[in-house]
């Protein structure tokens, strides 16, 4: 069995994907300060998290896509409000890493349809919005890992390196492939790759840190 097919083992799916009592909100965690982001104190999109397939349990399905649509897209207004509002997750998984001395490692799948606004003027899917798309998606098995190791998983990008492998046209659907690589108390990393979900061809692919920012009070 390779290092990331091996699920959970059931003890520890227990107490750390299956009962969200155990998993108590990154605020009520935080006795230094503030945190800058508390997925559990964002909005309810009513998100249904049993058409979401993986390994986690509901809680943290719903937690994550909460996060995404409330700190990653936002509203109407917001910038490249229509792309994110399109993009649906599909798959939360945590394994563990027999290679790592079995620390754990999140991957979030979300899915895309290319539609006309994601184009530039040559008619194919437009780098920036591959970099939103990235931006977001390859945040969120942070998120996911933060809720089960009772951290926070939220923060700010640091930097992103992003390889354009070939390009994506009109009502090609993309499959975003996001995973964990390390969590610390101030810099996070994670990978991602987007594909043709149809051709399996690499549309792009990512490296992406992220950072805590300190609260300080005026």
């Amino acid at each position: 069995m390779s290092p990331r097919s091996h699920l959970v083992s059931a003890s520890a799916s227990s107490s750390l994907a299956t009962h969200p009592e155990s998993l108590p909100s990154t605020h009520s965690r935080s006795q230094a300060g503030e945190v800058w982001v508390d997925p559990g104190s964002l909005p309810d999109y009513g998100v249904d998290p049993s058409s979401i397939a993986g390994n986690v349990s509901d809680y943290v399905k719903r937690l994550n896509s909460n996060t995404y649509l409330s700190y990653g897209v936002g509203d109407e207004d917001c910038f490249g409000y229509k792309v994110g509002k399109g993009v649906k997750f599909v798959e939360v998984t945590v394994n563990r890493r027999q290679d790592r001395q079995d620390r754990l490692e999140a991957t979030t799948v979300a899915e895309v349809l290319v539609t006309k606004h994601m184009l530039n003027g040559a008619g194919m899917l437009h780098g920036g919005c591959v970099a939103y798309l990235i931006d977001n998606c390859c945040s969120t098995p942070l998120v996911v890992l933060g809720l089960l190791r009772n951290v926070n998983g939220v923060g700010v990008t640091q930097a992103m390196n992003v390889l354009y492998h070939s390009p994506a046209s009109l009502d090609t659907r993309l499959k975003i492939v996001s995973t964990s690589i390390s969590i610390g108390c101030r810099v996070m990393t994670s990978r991602c790759e987007i594909v043709d979900k149809d051709s399996g061809r690499v549309i792009a692919s990512a490296f992406l840190n992220k950072m805590q920012p300190a609260i300080s009070k005026l």
